[in-house]
């Protein structure tokens, strides 16, 4: 008998048929002799409908309140779920975040799981019961109500199955799993069979949708096996486990890009110690995630620093530089929100020479200037402009044979 943790997104659920399709589904996995916890999301659009109602009242929310209401979308789909399970003729009782004791800290709007209490949740299932636990939401210190963000849902279910000791968490999207690039923009990608916790957080890093990166990094820390599949189909999906010899034979895993980039460039920076310390704190200060970060240095004591943020970020951040470019006599500031990044992503980088240049070539082919480059372990990521991200991704796909079956095995 195994112990199993499921998690069906807002698109699963986004329907009474849809709900009664998900209860069918966990009810056959409850008959095969497994134990089941489901953890569901709010219904598709409810979050945004529920943003949008607080916006009616004030523009600037209370955080706290912000989160009591947010947290009622989950409410909903464990409660309908409950109920057509039990119609079905199952047993079967929803918990809230409180309930299941998610214990967090109190970011309100992006809260992390401090830990979790399993005492409630392996009665329930002792008692054969089946358990929908609420997505997203937890408890502070305080009895507060908070949310973990968005995709938090997927942060929840991992952290239940890290703390029940499950046997596997099912991760039930609409895609089939994890792919070798957008299939809506390579017609020839192909669904991955397996990938390792650090590739797939490099790729949630840099802008795939699949997994909230949180949830991870939960998996990675307490090695929970996710089962990444779409909840439309009965297809095997993509497993996310630890690395092994066969993983570190493929090159390249993934191609990922990712639109909400801007870039800024502070030109003529005086080049002396403790200038980086000055321009990056009032960014930090601000919760503004620097990403890439280049510096040209001149013979004249003089140096171009150039660095990228989010297209969300972007104008607080300009307006921040140009107060400390004042301070500390550089130029001029620039920016430009028109720059996309497309990254490569493979264990098999480690001890393979060639990745880099194969990635320059095929982009050179296509005329596509390169204007900042970041690598790491496993990763070789290239900010272009966004024109073309579509063009590149397909033409590195093509490069490095990602479409061909022999990079199955």
């Amino acid at each position: 008998m195994a112990l199993i943790v499921q998690k069906y997104g807002g698109t699963s659920v986004g329907s009474i048929e849809k709900i009664r399709k998900v209860a069918e589904r966990v009810i056959e996995s409850s008959e095969r002799g497994n134990r089941l916890v489901v953890v569901l999301s709010a219904m598709a659009g409810q979050t945004d409908a529920l943003i949008k109602l607080s916006k009616e009242i004030t523009e600037t929310p209370d955080p706290r309140e912000l989160d009591v209401l947010m947290a009622t979308g989950e409410q909903v789909s464990v409660s309908l779920f409950a109920m057509a399970v039990k119609s079905m003729g199952y047993d079967c009782h929803s918990l809230l975040g409180f309930q299941a004791a998610i214990h967090t800290d109190q970011v309100y709007g992006k809260a992390r799981i401090r830990k979790v209490d399993t005492d409630r949740l392996l009665k329930e299932l002792d008692e054969g019961r089946i358990v929908a636990v609420a997505g997203f939401q937890g408890i502070d210190e305080e009895t507060n109500i908070t949310t973990l963000g968005r995709g938090g849902s997927d942060t929840t279910a991992v952290a239940l199955a890290a703390a029940l000791n499950a046997d596997l968490c099912e991760i039930f999207t609409d895609v089939e799993g994890v792919f070798s690039a957008d299939p809506s923009i390579c017609t020839h990608a192909k669904k991955l069979k397996r990938i390792s916790y650090e590739e797939m957080l490099e790729l949630a890093s840099l802008g795939a949708k699949v997994l909230e990166i949180r949830s991870v990094e939960f998996a990675k820390k307490f090695n929970v096996p996710i089962h990444v599949r779409s909840s439309f189909t009965r297809n095997e999906g993509t497993m996310v486990a630890a690395e092994n010899k066969e993983m570190e034979k493929i090159l390249v895993s993934g191609i990922v890009f990712d639109r909400n980039q801007a870039r800024i460039t502070m030109v003529k920076v005086p080049d002396r110690p403790g200038i980086a310390f000055r321009i990056f704190t009032p960014v930090s200060k601000a919760g503004i995630v620097v990403d890439m970060i280049i510096q040209n240095t001149s013979a004249e004591g003089r140096a171009d620093l150039t660095f990228t943020v989010t297209k969300t970020d972007f104008q607080k951040t300009i307006e921040l530089v140009r107060e400390v470019a004042k301070e500390i006599g550089a130029e001029k500031v620039l920016g430009d929100q028109d720059i996309a990044k497309v990254s490569l992503v493979g264990l098999g980088m480690r001890n393979h020479a060639g990745v880099a240049t194969t990635m320059f070539e095929a982009l050179s082919k296509e005329n596509i200037n390169i204007s900042m480059i970041s690598t790491s372990e496993i990763k070789i990521s290239c900010v272009i402009e966004e024109k073309y991200i579509e063009l590149a991704v397909r033409a590195l796909h093509e490069a490095f044979g990602l479409g061909d079956e022999k990079q199955e095995d």
